[in-house]
């Protein structure tokens, strides 16, 4: 880790964590969301806008978008925004609480599913799949560490990358977030054991972390039937 940042998030991790603890507002691309205790905040961590900004590349006009782990929502929201028809899942339920308000208050028709990964969720094809997952390796304790936390043994990426064929056809666009400071090497390990390529489409640094869009792509030829 880079001394500055060291320093820095150190100092500034107890005052996110106590602003956090509080519901807040936040508001991007037009829209205005409800961030409940315990859930990502888009607003002080970058990968999300840095997601969004990407997906501006696409046209997502009655395009069938799903997002794994969705926490606050703030892709979903304006990517319907934008004309997708979204499917939302989260396995937190304080975060499930937080999209279903913010769909009432926002008159927003996606659809939200509480789910571990793909485990609830109704097998179907989507066009885009959007993640930003949880990337550090130990295991979630409680409930706001799921955001986080991929498991000691990287277990969440063994079940996406095992999963995820079965919610994709040969030109859906699935789009991972990735940060330099997770294990990046052991994750495309996993994904090429289940036939995914990790393809860096964009990388951008923001302070002293440089961010990664990697878009997974699949050989479905040669796939066997699940």
């Amino acid at each position: 880790m880079h001394p500055l940042r060291k320093i820095t998030s150190g100092f500034a991790r107890p005052i996110t964590l106590k602003y956090l603890k509080k519901e807040r507002e936040y508001s991007y691309g037009g829209i205005t969301i409800k961030i409940f205790p315990g859930v990502f905040h888009p607003g002080f961590f970058f990968s999300t806008k840095f997601l969004l900004r990407y997906l501006k590349n696409f046209d997502l006009k009655n395009k069938s978008l799903l997002e794994p782990g969705a926490g606050s929502g703030l892709i979903s929201f304006i990517s319907e925004k934008r004309g997708a028809e979204v499917t939302t899942i989260d396995l937190s339920d304080t975060a499930i609480k937080g999209l279903e308000w913010n769909r009432e208050n926002l008159k927003s028709k996606i659809k939200i599913i509480k789910s571990d990964l793909f485990n609830q969720v109704p097998v179907e094809k989507f066009d885009f799949i959007v993640i930003n997952p949880p990337y550090f390796n130990s295991d979630a304790k409680e409930e706001w560490q799921l955001a986080w936390y991929c498991g000691s043994d990287f277990s969440y990426f063994v079940k996406l990358f095992s999963q995820l064929v079965k919610f994709t056809y040969e030109k859906s666009k699935v789009i991972m977030v990735l940060s330099e400071d997770c294990d990046i090497f052991t994750i495309r390990k996993i994904a090429k054991q289940y036939r995914w390529d990790l393809v860096e489409k964009q990388r951008t640094r923001f302070w002293w972390e440089s961010n990664f869009i990697f878009e997974c792509i699949i050989n479905h030829a040669d796939v066997p039937s699940l």
